[in-house]
């Protein structure tokens, strides 16, 4: 079975590692909001959502790490081609397959809280008022938030998020033991969750927000999930990826680019240059050895 169903091409690998990566993402954090909301509070709180998200993305880099680096993000995905770690031609394939997970991930909430969803809400699915769950699966911002205090603050807590996930990658900085990286990146959202969740909830990836407001659209929330809070919608989306960019350029400029370099890290053509360079110096000293001899053996 394994030699007829393994698939030989690495992009359709990583490509099902970035899908089902962000699908456990979703399932657990989206899943996690989904049972504070519906018990009204008597099964969950902020805490417990903190930590459903925490988990999910640690669970969620423990499936896809090892296939295709579980970015499980688009943020985390355009950081990796600015820096060169990810060929620009895979970005369009890990952002589908990010987008798909999290528009599952979200259906399966759905499907396993719906008896749930359907009593708390009498069978009418709203983004707002006192029954509103639409804020289950996407976010929203708090009434003293305005747009531009909103992109803010998805740059800046995205940009951490981005800044800490590459120093924990980075081989040439302190970094984490191998096999406890997806945990160290889990307690990084931990971190954004109890100091930067006020004003929108921390989305911080376009696609753990746009997948499931695309599925609560379809499922009958209605186009409401993209007016509501004067269309805040593009947000979540627009902001982490300029977080992304810009902490990939300040982590590279401020940490990696000072890096002390060692033979692997140096290009080919200087290592070649250095071969050819040791090669001559050998020569020169054979022939210098042979001038001697002959000398020796002439007196």
């Amino acid at each position: 079975m394994r030699k007829h169903c393994a698939l030989k091409h690495g992009i359709l690998k990583e490509f099902l590692a970035e899908f089902l990566g962000t699908f456990i993402l979703v399932l657990f954090g989206c899943g996690s909001v989904a049972q504070t909301v519906l018990s009204r509070n008597t099964l969950g709180e902020a805490l417990t959502v903190h930590i459903g998200f925490s988990v999910g993305l640690t669970m969620a880099v423990y499936v896809a790490g090892g296939v295709s680096g579980g970015h499980v993000n688009p943020a985390v995905s355009l950081a990796m081609v600015i820096l060169g770690k990810l060929k620009i031609w895979k970005f369009p394939f890990y952002i589908i397959a990010q987008f798909l997970g999290a528009f599952s991930g979200a259906a399966a909430v759905f499907g396993l809280y719906y008896d749930a969803f359907m009593d708390f809400t009498s069978g009418i699915l709203s983004v707002t008022g006192i029954n509103a769950t639409g804020h289950i699966f996407a976010s929203y911002p708090a009434r003293h938030l305005s747009v531009l205090g909103g992109f803010i603050d998805q740059v800046v807590g995205t940009g951490m998020l981005v800044l800490c996930i590459l120093a924990i990658i980075d081989g040439g900085n302190i970094g984490a033991p191998k096999g406890v990286e997806p945990l160290a990146i889990g307690l990084i959202i931990m971190a954004i969750g109890v100091s930067m969740g006020l004003n929108c909830g921390y989305p911080l990836n376009p696609a753990r927000d746009l997948g499931p407001r695309l599925f609560t659209a379809v499922a009958g929330w209605g186009m409401e999930v993209f007016s509501t809070g004067d269309y805040w919608w593009w947000i979540p989306v627009a902001g982490p990826m300029v977080g992304g960019v810009l902490a990939a350029v300040i982590y590279y400029l401020l940490i990696e680019l000072h890096h002390p370099r060692d033979d692997r890290e140096r290009p080919h053509g200087e290592e070649v240059e250095e071969e050819l360079e040791d090669e001559d110096e050998e020569e020169d000293e054979d022939m210098s050895l042979k001038d001697k001899y002959e000398m020796i053996t002439m007196s």
